[in-house]
């Protein structure tokens, strides 16, 4: 248990310190609005270089697709509306309990609004036991927990899209212009950085069927939207670096070495794009749109990743999309304003997100509950000696 009294002791300096972080990040806010200004200037200029040195920078700077200083006031979304969801969650597989496996559960949800139709929140959970579920990452030096979570993702990608086309198919005989406007949603990042360090054979296992399930979802007409709540990136303002670079040409390989944190162009570490974002918007509003420069990104193709910052009132999200999404006027409309009255519905989270968590999440009951029947069914088969480790079973029944 944790030791409140010694704990104490730790914390006296961290108002002062607190205090002074403060003050220093208004003192880089300051800076990096003066530096949004004059790039803003300099936009085609600075464009043109990050092109020609993209392979020797010492960072990830994304590429604005539109003026740097866009505000553009998004509209409400229309009464008649759909709006999709899905997300996982899991029971990781465990040499202390009677059998060696793992869960997969994924939430989904679709909520329709001004259609008088019944709300989907149910789940689709699927076990895997067989070898080549559990084992088959071995060969890559990958852990069957990491693959699990892998295959996680996947899972919920085909599985939205699997919800695209049945919301599309309630429509049969509308056209794609007179259908109710439809948003498919997940939480968090669509950029996969897991998938960077993967040898190619185990990257084809994950990549493909979940590009093909966005794929899907273009098809059907539906725009697909990350949501990133409390976001940490930096590849926005990474842009201004170009900026404040004290070369002729930003060539870092040469001029810093490689040590980028250190580089005379990096004037505003630790801040973020939010915090830049969160001065600049009113709001409602958003941003420019970007392109994320992300190396694993070079493997999604037309499904490439763009990203803007939208003021949603309660926080400034990042916003992510496809490139298709980014380039149809009229599907980045209904993204973006969909998007932001999911976060009003939701009081400062999307509804349809925080339901398809709840329909996800597997709680210690579930867990409890999933054992026993996996007893169950091996006392049928005929298998002796069931049961957990003396380990696990000693973990469970502790005297404290």
């Amino acid at each position: 248990m944790l030791d409140l009294i010694k704990l104490a002791r730790q914390m006296q300096g961290i108002g002062h310190h607190l205090t002074q972080e403060a003050a220093a990040t208004r003192q880089r806010l300051e800076l990096t609005q003066q530096l949004l200004t004059e790039a803003t200037e300099r936009q085609p200029e600075l464009m043109m270089q990050q092109q020609m040195w993209r392979e020797r920078l010492g960072f990830t700077a994304a590429e604005p697709l539109e003026p740097l200083d866009t505000r553009i006031l998004l509209t409400a979304a229309p009464p008649v509306h759909t709006v999709l969801a899905t997300d996982g969650s899991q029971i990781a597989p465990s040499h202390h309990e009677i059998a060696y496996c793992y869960l997969i559960n994924v939430g989904r949800v679709v909520l329709h609004y001004g259609q008088n139709r019944h709300p989907l929140l149910d789940s689709l959970p699927e076990v895997f036991y067989r070898p080549e579920d559990l084992y088959a990452s071995r060969q890559w030096g990958i852990r069957t927990e990491e693959w699990m979570g892998y295959r996680r993702t996947v899972s919920e990608a085909v599985v939205l899209a699997e919800l695209g086309e049945q919301v599309r198919e309630c429509s049969t005989g509308v056209s794609l212009e007179d259908a109710a406007p439809t948003l498919a949603m997940v939480d968090g990042s669509l950029i996969h950085w897991f998938l960077e360090p993967l040898p190619s054979d185990a990257r084809d296992c994950i990549l493909p069927p979940m590009l093909e399930a966005w794929q899907r979802l273009r098809s059907a007409g539906i725009p697909l939207v990350g949501y990133l709540s409390a976001a940490r990136s930096g590849e926005a303002l990474n842009f201004l670096r170009l900026q404040t670079c004290p070369y002729l040409a930003p060539d870092c390989q040469t001029h810093c070495f490689g040590q980028t944190d250190q580089a005379p162009c990096q004037v505003f570490t630790p801040l973020r794009d939010t915090a830049l974002w969160g001065v600049l918007l009113q709001p409602g509003e958003r941003g420019a749109i970007w392109r994320s420069s992300a190396k694993v990104l070079e493997a999604y193709g037309d499904h490439t990743v763009c990203f803007c910052y939208v003021h949603m009132g309660s926080e400034i999200a990042r916003v992510e999309f496809p490139l298709w999404v980014a380039q149809d006027e009229s599907l980045l409309n209904v993204a973006l304003s969909l998007t932001l009255t999911q976060v009003q519905k939701g009081y400062g989270y999307p509804v349809v997100l925080a339901e398809a968590h709840n329909q996800a999440v597997v709680r210690s009951a579930d867990r409890a509950r999933f054992f026993a029947l996996l007893e169950q069914q091996m006392i049928r088969a005929g298998l002796k000696n069931i049961g957990t480790s003396y380990k696990e079973a000693r973990k469970r029944g502790s005297i404290a």
